[in-house]
């Protein structure tokens, strides 16, 4: 089976990048299931290159264009927003990530880009990589996932020492950059509760908006 890179939801293009991530959490719907609307997210392989994502993600808009377009007219998505969200953190792929988001902004002008991530980057890759993807990346949505760093790391199990510290100054480092950033949590995982008014006051002092997803018991359908 073909590596699915791009698939769409709910009239959103995503882009599923990479298997691997610094979390373990115990809501992620691959603990469950390995495809999104019947779409297959477990990649095969990660040798791929970001012509491979262009090429899938030009598949969704050949239909649009050819159909609509004269030969003049610039090109569209059937999206307004991709968003780079799959089955791992996408960060860990920062190059092809950097080089497939330029080539949708010079490309597709009034398509907003958002990266869905863990704000692990920066610890992973021993910099600051927030100003690398400035004019890049519209908005920035981490997951911060508790009021601290002992209901972070019971919900989202990462693998190093002292991640709920990097995801908050990764978000810091978003605002720092006027980078539109969204510091968000799970509620209701199983019935447990989190300190919403904890988070969202957390949120703000790093001058994040602060958004609640609720947990999702079968995944989406």
């Amino acid at each position: 089976m073909a590596n699915i890179l791009v698939y769409e939801l709910y009239g959103k293009l995503y882009i599923n990048l990479t298997n691997r991530c610094t979390n373990e959490c115990i809501f992620c719907l691959r603990q469950d299931k390995d495809d999104v609307c019947g779409q297959t997210l477990w990649l095969d392989n990660e040798d791929y290159s970001a012509e491979d994502v262009i090429l899938q993600l030009e598949n969704f808009a050949k239909k649009q264009n050819d159909t609509n377009l004269t030969s003049d007219s610039p090109k569209v998505l059937s999206s307004d927003e991709v968003i780079f969200c799959g089955y791992g953190e996408p960060l860990l792929k920062l190059d092809i990530l950097k080089e497939v988001a330029k080539y949708i902004k010079e490309n597709y002008k009034n398509v907003k880009i958002r990266v869905n991530t863990n704000g692990h980057a920066n610890f992973v890759y021993k910099r600051n990589v927030v100003p690398e993807l400035k004019g890049l990346v519209d908005e920035f949505s981490v997951s911060l996932n508790g009021k601290d760093s002992d209901e972070y790391n019971e919900l989202s199990q990462p693998k190093f020492e002292g991640a709920y510290d990097e995801v908050k100054k990764f978000i810091k480092a978003c605002s720092d950059e006027n980078i539109d950033v969204v510091a968000s949590v799970v509620e209701g995982y199983k019935g447990r509760h989190i300190d919403l008014e904890a988070c969202e006051k957390t949120a703000s002092d790093l001058g994040a908006k602060f958004r609640v997803r609720e947990w999702i018991p079968a995944g989406y359908s």
